[in-house]
């Protein structure tokens, strides 16, 4: 369809038309008045125009009306599930009620704009409509019908060629004066500088939190899987029925850990219910060094000060760091013998975890997700970590402030 005519089949040309329109209703009613609607002359309808501006300028001042506003930009006046043109992108208009004085300024700027806009674009919609029906009544023989100055004097047929005119020109204008509501809406309605923060921080939040539940998904079932492997290849090789039966136990208490750490993070993205249970903190470590002494790992285990003091967060992510680390060591290094220090002073968390480098360990130093992991959890804390090679060993040194 030809460009000029394209508005003629958008709803929203419609649902904006009838939105400019509902701008002029205060100004019609307060005409109604005073000074009457009864044939007004030019200094009326200025007087109509200025006359209910001080009013909506005092409606502006309540919050909500901002939030009334908004509600109905959104609706009329951008394509969405009424338009047969879709428009999927934000319109960029807020619904929230007014939280400062520089929204009700806006919003009081919003509301006279509609007005005066509203009250013109109902004239000429008047006008243009009494001129479609002069233009029709003259085609009919009958001259001078219809009510204002666009009125036609003369008669013919020749005049019902020229009635879609009117209504060609008044499409134009709704769709004009629509995309200037639009536009004014998004400037004057438009989210607050307070509201972009909120938003941007919310944003930030939903990341973080997707962030964590992906991190406890990893160090959670990594763990558990990795004790799994390394459990069933040392009962296979072993070949002993009651070495074989404590693997077993301790691939059942991994995977139940997990099945439950699986269980609190669906309920956080279902929203559905509070998580279930705990999560895990320094305080259940010994459960993390039994099941890697278990896995054939030799532990020199040393824990230094009163974990109680440990913040809760602070103790929850060591519990991963340390959880993490385990699970290299017999991920890639195997049954080798492992040093865990924790030491709790007045103002950090150190923990150190070293173990030897095996030849299939030189390979993955540095890398992997688990590692970055680690540097992310240590950074969100304010910590920091450091995963190196220490001579012959491999190096997991973290330090958290308690603070």
């Amino acid at each position: 369809m030809p460009g000029p005519l394209l508005p003629l089949t958008r709803a929203v040309t419609y649902t904006r038309w009838l939105h400019v329109l509902v701008g002029a209703i205060v100004p019609f009613v307060c005409a109604a008045v005073h000074p009457g609607l009864t044939r007004p002359a030019l200094t009326d309808w200025l007087l109509i125009a200025a006359l209910p501006v001080p009013l909506v300028l005092a409606a502006a001042l309540v919050p909500e009306v901002r939030r009334a506003e908004g509600l109905q930009a959104r609706l009329m006046l951008f394509p969405g599930p009424h338009a047969r043109v879709r428009g999927d992108e934000d319109p960029g208009v807020s619904a929230a009620p007014s939280a400062s004085w520089s929204d009700r300024a806006r919003t009081g700027a919003w509301l006279v704009l509609r007005l005066e806009v509203g009250l013109g674009v109902a004239l000429v919609t008047g006008q243009l409509m009494a001129l479609c029906l002069s233009l029709a009544g003259a085609a009919a023989g009958q001259p001078g019908v219809g009510d204002g100055p666009l009125r036609v004097s003369g008669g013919g047929w020749g005049y019902a060629l020229l009635v879609p005119v009117p209504l060609l020109v008044l499409v134009a204008l709704a769709a004009g004066a629509g995309a200037l509501m639009a536009e004014a809406a998004r400037r004057l309605l438009g989210p607050s500088a307070r509201e972009r923060l909120a938003e941007l921080e919310e944003r930030t939040e939903r990341l973080l939190e997707r962030n964590r539940i992906a991190r406890e998904l990893h160090d959670s079932l990594g763990h558990a899987l990795t004790l799994a492997v390394v459990q069933a290849g040392a009962a296979r090789a072993a070949g002993d029925p009651a070495f074989t039966d404590r693997a077993l136990e301790t691939i059942e208490e991994a995977g139940r850990a997990a099945l439950e750490d699986l269980e609190r993070v669906l309920m956080v993205l279902r929203e559905t219910a509070p998580p279930a249970g705990a999560r895990p903190a320094l305080g259940d470590a010994d459960r993390l060094l039994e099941s890697a002494r278990s896995s054939g790992a030799r532990i020199d285990a040393e824990v230094t000060g009163p974990l109680e003091r440990v913040p809760g967060p602070v103790s929850r992510e060591g519990y991963r760091i340390l959880q993490e680390a385990l699970t290299n060591v017999l991920r890639h290094a195997g049954p080798v013998p492992v040093r865990v220090r924790v030491a709790v002073d007045e103002a950090r968390l150190r923990l150190e975890v070293r173990n030897p480098l095996s030849a299939a360990a030189v390979a993955v130093t540095g890398g992997g997700s688990g590692l970055r992991g680690i540097r992310e959890r240590a950074a969100l804390l304010g910590g920091e970590a450091r995963t190196e090679r220490d001579g012959g060993q491999w190096l997991v040194h973290v330090d958290l402030p308690l603070g």
